[in-house]
């Protein structure tokens, strides 16, 4: 073949590789696409080269590291997955020592409102303790407690509610 061919046929599979996403479940990125442990960091890592991402950016948080841990049944304590997701954050926190985040925790329907908003702020205190106890400037946290107020999913079934009780770190 010519090199204008396989340089065109290069492009062409490049960019159909650009357009494909894995949709993660809800142990790691309740639907979200591209989150997930396999996620490259930093420069040359997934999502950069192509200019897809800022790095630095939401994005570049949702799509490498993961934006969200998820908590059993009323608790506020970190499991494995939620610890390796933190630690990834921790990582990219550092990469990026400009950056604030916003913690929210968030629970499913059921509870009372009291209840949940209470639950809610243990969950994002949780979340930036861990952050603090790796490194983290506490200066660069906020946390927040949206209850049931924000459901991932509105369905009212148990992998609905598995995904509503989260806690959410967002680019601030």
């Amino acid at each position: 073949m010519r090199p204008r061919t396989l340089c065109s046929l290069a492009l062409a599979a490049a960019l159909l590789a650009a357009c494909s996403s894995d949709e993660q479940g809800a142990s790691n990125g309740a639907g979200r696409a591209g989150v997930g442990a396999g996620a490259g960091m930093g420069p040359g890592g997934a999502g950069y080269g192509a200019g897809r991402v800022t790095p630095g950016g939401e994005e570049d948080l949702v799509q490498n590291v993961g934006d969200r841990i998820f908590f059993d049944t009323d608790r506020s304590d970190l499991t494995g997955n939620a610890r390796d997701t933190l630690m990834r954050q921790v990582q990219w926190l550092q990469q990026n020592p400009t950056v604030n985040v916003l913690l929210s925790g968030n629970c499913d329907e059921r509870g009372t409102e009291e209840y949940n908003l209470g639950l809610g702020q243990r969950r994002a205190a949780t979340d930036a303790n861990f952050l603090v106890a790796q490194g983290v400037n506490a200066a660069r946290l906020q946390t927040i407690s949206y209850g049931k107020d924000r459901p991932v999913d509105p369905a009212s079934t148990p992998d609905a509610w598995a995904k509503d009780r989260n806690a959410i770190t967002q680019v601030r």
